[in-house]
């Protein structure tokens, strides 16, 4: 019976450290993500603003809160970037986020 249990105990640590890397990777693109908008909308501090981007993303579940934040800012400083630019962004940063990550 406890080589089921040592099991169990190993997908347990699995998936509690895949969930890990996973918050891991979603907060470093999104500070990467916020770098990116600040250059784009002229902000002197951009770590500052990237920690308002990162902070966006705990008001719901998924990417959209953060998407809506950039999309906001962007269109209130006349900033002309499209829909697609932005989540093609979002998704290279991601990928950018885990390497960074995978090399710690």
């Amino acid at each position: 019976m406890s080589g089921i249990s040592d099991r169990e105990k190993a997908f347990e640590n699995k998936f509690a450290l895949d969930q890990e890397l996973k918050f891991k990777a979603l907060a470093r693109r999104n500070k990467l993500l916020g770098q990116w908008a600040a250059g784009l909308l002229g902000k002197a501090d951009a770590d500052s603003y990237a920690k308002e981007v990162v902070a966006a993303d705990f008001e719901e579940a998924g990417d959209e809160d953060v998407f809506r934040k950039l999309r906001g800012d962007f269109d209130a400083a006349g900033i002309s970037v499209s829909d697609q630019d932005i989540r093609v962004k979002m998704v290279d940063l991601l990928s950018e986020a885990v390497t960074q990550i995978e090399k710690q």
